[in-house]
């Protein structure tokens, strides 16, 4: 993923489908080339670079 990308992400109020190792996640806040993300099914949240997100293909 690509920076620009989670900047829209956090703007936008529609759910996007984002992943971390294969683990749906949210975003929670942008840190230049990292952001601290939220595990959907509640087990922490992480700092992980930008480039290790991807959203899911529709």
């Amino acid at each position: 993923m690509e920076v620009r990308r989670v900047r829209e992400i956090l703007k936008n109020k529609e759910k996007c489908d984002v992943f971390y190792e294969d683990n749906p996640v949210w975003i929670q806040e942008l840190n230049n080339d990292t952001v601290t993300v939220g595990y959907i099914d509640g087990s922490g949240d992480k700092d992980v670079y930008v480039k290790d997100l991807y959203e899911s293909d529709l």
